[in-house]
């Protein structure tokens, strides 16, 4: 019996409650300096409470690294996460019993409160063992900022709306929150596309034309942004170069086809979709 795995790793529900609990780490841990900030500064004063504030340390720090140990294999990294998130408890413990044996309020007792306090609140060392065995989740795109692309892999898309998509269409591209569609080539250096917004339901952004001309190396009067005819603003024509117009088959024939192929020959009649054309009208 084939074995089946799903990846939910990218599930946007499980991603925000991991951003949740997250938030709800960092906040806890922040509280836990300012709480343990402060019964350093009340030991300081009133050295009795020393028994049961490095009960508190001791209780907390247990209890959080048994939460880390949870589904953590034995190895270098969780030797290494262990290390990290005692650092926090045991080097409070020591500030304490140093409240607790020196008489009075000692300067190095308040050097040492202050120098725990400001360590641990800018390393935080025990978030970072935390973010060693679970990275940290995905942040939240920006509101109106639309990442690349969700219409389509740009492996799977024409080389020009791939390169649209890399380089033209990104935040800080010439048209932002775009897709490229109905790419044509209408000559040697001319195409057509249709823009589209990447977002259904929203018009088109303003297309920078010199920005365009800059990224492409192509002159400005070149390239041209305009309506689709029958369609709203969610779409725009884009037009580079100038198109190619059909030649005349007759002076086609005449020019490149007979001198080379039959020479003397002359066209006198072609069929287009089906349709016979007489020359000799034209």
């Amino acid at each position: 019996m084939e074995r089946l795995t799903i990846d939910l790793s990218d599930a946007p529900q499980l991603q925000d409650a991991r951003r949740r609990i997250d938030t709800v780490r960092d906040r806890t841990g922040r509280a836990a300096t300012v709480a343990a900030a402060a019964a350093a500064g009340v030991v300081l004063f009133a050295p009795e409470t020393a028994g049961p504030a490095l009960l508190a340390t001791s209780a907390a720090t247990v209890g959080g690294l048994a939460t880390l140990w949870l589904g953590q294999p034995p190895g270098h990294q969780r030797a290494t996460t262990t290390a990290l998130y005692l650092m926090p408890g045991l080097s409070l413990s020591v500030l304490l019993v140093a409240e607790r044996l020196v008489a009075g309020i000692h300067w190095g007792e308040v050097l040492g409160a202050v120098v725990w306090t400001a360590a641990t609140w800018l390393l935080r060392p025990a978030r970072t063992a935390r973010r060693m065995v679970s990275p940290a989740p995905a942040p939240v795109a920006a509101a109106g900022e639309v990442e690349a692309f969700d219409a389509a892999p740009t492996e799977h898309l024409h080389p020009v709306a791939a390169w649209w998509t890399q380089h033209a269409a990104g935040a800080k591209g010439a048209a932002p929150g775009t897709v490229l569609e109905e790419v044509t080539r209408t000559g040697e250096d001319s195409m057509t596309a249709v823009i589209r917004a990447a977002v259904p339901g929203e018009p088109v952004p303003d297309v920078s034309i010199r920005r365009l001309s800059a990224l492409m190396d192509i002159p400005e009067d070149l390239i041209k942004v305009s309506p689709v005819p029958g369609r709203g603003a969610g779409v725009r024509r884009l037009s580079i170069g100038a198109a190619e117009k059909a030649a005349d088959p007759a002076a086609l024939w005449t020019s490149r086809i007979a001198p080379k192929g039959m020479p003397g020959a002359v066209l006198t009649g072609i069929n287009i979709n089906g349709r016979p054309v007489d020359l000799k009208e034209h």
